[in-house]
Parts: C-alpha cells; sequence; structure tokens
C-alpha cells in the first residue's frame, strides 16, 4: 500500500508539472512498479489520467479555450473504437504489449525533445486565416466550419484515440495535440485545453469498458489513484517555477530509460 502511495504520488507530480502527457508514467509505474500485468494496470492508469485531465478541461472550459464539440466528437468515435483496444489487449501476448508501450514512450520523447518551430498562427477564436487546413476556424464566430473533410478528419482522430487508449491504457494526448496543431488552425492554447477535455472523456470511457471487460480496480489501484491526484495538485503547484525546456528534457529522459528497461524486460 506505501509503495503504491509513493508511485502514485511521483506519478502524479510528474502529470502536474508536465501536463496530461505524464500520465504515460503511470502503466510502467504499475507494471514495473509494483509487478501488475498491462491488462491489470491499463484501467487503473487511465482512471488516474483521466482525473488529472478533467481539471485541466474543466479550467479550459472556463477560459472559453475547449473546443467542446469537436472534443466531444472525438470522445465519442473514441468510445465506439475502444473496445475494439479492449479486446487486443486481452488476445495479445503481455510481452507484444510491452514493447509495443515501450516503443510509444521512444516516440514520446522523440517529440519532447524536438524542438518546436514557432509559426505565426490565428488566436484561439480565430481572428486570423493561414493556410489551408482540414479544419478552419470561422473568422466571425471564432468557431470550426464543419465541412465534411473536418468531420471526417476529427472523427478518423476519434477512432484512432480510442483503440490506442483501449490497447494501451493512455489518455492519447499524445495523438490529439500533434495532431491538431498539423490540421487545425487553432493555438496551442485551446489545443491543450480541448485535449485535456477529449483524454478525460475518452479515459472514463476507456475504464467504463475495462469494467465490462472484466477488469476490477482493488484497493492498491484505489490508493494509486488517489496518491496520483494529490501529487498532481502539488506539481500544479510548482509547474510556472520550473523552467519548460528542462521539464521536457528530464521527462524525456525518463520516458527512454524506461522504455529501454520495459523493452529488455518484455525480450529477456
Amino acid at each position: 500500500m506505501l509503495l503504491a502511495s509513493l508511485f502514485g504520488v511521483v506519478m502524479g507530480l510528474v502529470l502536474g508539472l508536465t501536463g496530461a502527457g505524464g500520465g504515460i508514467l503511470a502503466v510502467p509505474a504499475l507494471v514495473l512498479g509494483l509487478g501488475w500485468s498491462m491488462t491489470q494496470a491499463a484501467p487503473v492508469a487511465l482512471f488516474a489520467v483521466g482525473s488529472a485531465a478533467a481539471v485541466g478541461a474543466i479550467d479550459g472550459l472556463r477560459h472559453g479555450l475547449v473546443r467542446y464539440r469537436a472534443a466531444l466528437l472525438i470522445a465519442a468515435l473514441g468510445a465506439v473504437f475502444s473496445p475494439v483496444g479492449i479486446y487486443f489487449a486481452h488476445q495479445l501476448p503481455e510481452k507484444i504489449l510491452m514493447i509495443l508501450f515501450s516503443l510509444l514512450m521512444v516516440m514520446v520523447a522523440w517529440r519532447m525533445l524536438r524542438r518546436e518551430r514557432k509559426d505565426d498562427g490565428p488566436s484561439d477564436h480565430g481572428h486570423a486565416n493561414w493556410g489551408q487546413k482540414n479544419c478552419m476556424l470561422d473568422q466571425q464566430t471564432g468557431r470550426f466550419s464543419w465541412t465534411a473533410k473536418c468531420t471526417a478528419t476529427l472523427a478518423a482522430l476519434g477512432a484512432v484515440t480510442g483503440v490506442v487508449s483501449g490497447l494501451l491504457g493512455v489518455g492519447g494526448g499524445f495523438l490529439i495535440v500533434p495532431a491538431f496543431k498539423q490540421l487545425t488552425d487553432v493555438q496551442m492554447r485551446g489545443i491543450i485545453a480541448t485535449s485535456l477535455m477529449v483524454i478525460s472523456l475518452i479515459s472514463a470511457i476507456g475504464v467504463i469498458g475495462a469494467f465490462h471487460a472484466g477488469v476490477n480496480i482493488n484497493a492498491l489501484g484505489v490508493t494509486f489513484i488517489a496518491a496520483s491526484i494529490a501529487g498532481m495538485a502539488a506539481g500544479r503547484c510548482f509547474a510556472d517555477r520550473v523552467p519548460a525546456r528542462v521539464l521536457q528534457i528530464s521527462f524525456a529522459s525518463v520516458c527512454l530509460l524506461v522504455a529501454t528497461y520495459m523493452i529488455f524486460r518484455a525480450v529477456g
């Protein structure tokens, strides 16, 4: 119980300091730290990540940054396809799941280490028009122009996010944020707020789906979740005091180390 609390607080601190993407450490903490299987760890990790994301999503809604129609569409498709990921998670060997998760961590670390190129873009409320994207904000209303192309793009993103969430027990922010940057003209504040809402919704759906598949969260899981929420709250208090680049490099380095260890365990 003490170990679950410790890992939960540490994971929560990472969540609070780095954002929802830090939740990718939840599964390794449970698998490597507590000796759980991937299928046992996934719903607990989703619950912890979703709780943290919900806090940020509520704050984004208060400030009018969340593209809630887009978030609801993505989450709805995620709800349809998340059970597909859960089904395959119960069919695939544990070693394959660990290797897939390790590769995912490497991809997240690479994105963290790569310096982003800053471009002039529109405001979060659509007062500028630049470069034709799949989903564009209307300059008059500040909302998405819901063309067939835009709807299909966001629906496809939701489907992919749902499958990955159900399969590996992650919220999907590592997919949603770069996809929104590439395919929409929403600025980063709006992207992050919308991503947090999607993560919280898809995480909740994934947890419910896991329950239907017969997975239960035991006392250790509940302790881990509660401790992670406490750690996340503490991390948010210190987030502004640590340089963003230092956080990115530190988090990416931890991801690479954990991914390497998980691969060795899987193939060893």
